[in-house]
């Protein structure tokens, strides 16, 4: 099973590729999608589109997975987040891709063990999990961490 994990962002979006067979987890690949902060919103929203596409039609991924939106005090940054991770899904919608959706603290709890862990914690525990995986970042690394959190939340 090759699970498609998504970290959604207008900023810059990660994604990260694990195979699950049995209890078991490896790597496959894994990478960022920044934005130009100053382009258009419409183009911004594209290039996330155009570029998880090319994930999509380059590794065929079985399903994906991404983090549940949650609410910032600043409207504004929900309302961003949730357009970025709006193109994410359509490109995953348009490939015929099933999307798991997770809240954040359940893939802490399914990486780290706690739903509170810090970012370095699961940073940590994905070079455990994934010995040897070169990640390309914060962000990727977030979206290995949905991928691995979906194989245990949601089976093989």
């Amino acid at each position: 099973m090759l699970i498609l994990g998504l970290d959604p962002s207008l900023s810059c979006t990660g994604w990260g590729l694990v195979r699950a067979e049995g209890a078991r987890l490896s790597h496959v690949a894994n990478g960022q999608i920044p934005t130009d902060a100053k382009a258009p919103m419409a183009e911004r929203l594209a290039a996330l589109h155009s570029a998880v596409s090319a994930v999509i039609a380059q590794h065929r991924p079985d399903r994906a997975a991404a983090e549940e939106v949650f609410a910032n005090k600043n409207p504004q940054s929900t309302l961003k987040l949730a357009q970025a991770r709006g193109a994410v899904l359509a490109a995953c919608g348009a490939a015929g891709i099933e999307v798991h959706e997770h809240a954040a603290r359940l893939v802490k709890k399914a990486v780290v063990g706690t739903g509170g862990a810090e970012k370095q914690q699961v940073q940590a525990m994905l070079k455990i999990l994934l010995p040897g995986a070169a990640i390309a970042g914060p962000d990727a690394a977030d979206a290995l961490a949905v991928a691995i959190a979906d194989a245990h939340l949601k089976g093989r």
